[in-house]
């Protein structure tokens, strides 16, 4: 992420982490590619690792859909992580375009899960289990993206946990769309820098170019 080697850590599900677990009870679905479940891990697996996968894996397709993977995976406030940020993982990491992630490819959504909490974590200054308009700020920085107020706000609105009514602070951005708000930033950030090509920070661009870079946006 970023450029930013970050500390890892060890993850599990249901409850054995102080807050963004991951839930072991997914629902039931019949997405099924043909695939068979080996009744062995892969050579060098993780047991730990494996287990989560084959506990995720409820249909025993041997790959984890969108809907097995949301059901599996909470915030610190037991909420489901919202849709789009699954699809946004799932985008990430299905590199064989599948519309599954197979065990390796789970392996690897795993240990980034795992960095965005440590950087959740240490931004979460207060504890809340949201991240705050300042406390997002200073993230972002971390990563080297300074934006303008104006631009901070309309992040906390629109990646903010709740609706909010457009009168008092957002009520704070989960681990979920924390992770997407930021993926977001990134995106544009480096579209924008690839029309930049002389680093003046403007650019000129076609109606097509435009929304090339908006609609490919997590």
């Amino acid at each position: 992420m970023y450029g930013r080697n970050q500390p890892q850590r060890n993850t599990s599900y249901a409850g054995h982490q102080h807050g963004y677990q991951q839930q072991p009870h997914a629902r039931h679905h019949t997405i099924h590619y043909g695939a068979q479940r080996p009744l062995q891990p892969p050579a060098g697996a993780d047991p730990q690792l494996w287990n989560w996968f084959s506990t995720v894996d409820v249909d025993r397709s041997g790959s984890i859909s969108v809907q097995e993977l949301q059901s599996a995976l909470l915030n610190g406030n037991w909420t489901r992580f919202d849709l789009d940020t699954v699809k946004m993982l799932m985008a990430i990491f299905d590199t064989d375009r599948s519309g599954t992630i197979d065990f390796s490819e789970f392996a690897r959504l795993w240990k980034y899960i795992a960095e965005w909490q440590n950087v959740f974590r240490h931004f979460d200054r207060d504890r809340s289990g949201s991240i705050e308009g300042h406390e997002l700020a200073e993230a972002l920085r971390s990563f080297n993206y300074t934006l303008a107020p104006s631009l901070l706000t309309l992040i906390e609105y629109k990646y903010a946990s709740a609706p909010t009514s457009g009168y008092g602070p957002p009520p704070g951005i989960t681990f979920d769309r924390f992770v997407r708000a930021c993926v977001v930033v990134k995106t544009l950030t480096e579209a924008f820098q690839r029309y930049d090509s002389d680093r003046d920070g403007l650019i000129q661009i076609n109606y097509d170019q435009f929304m090339s870079i908006v609609l490919s946006t997590p």
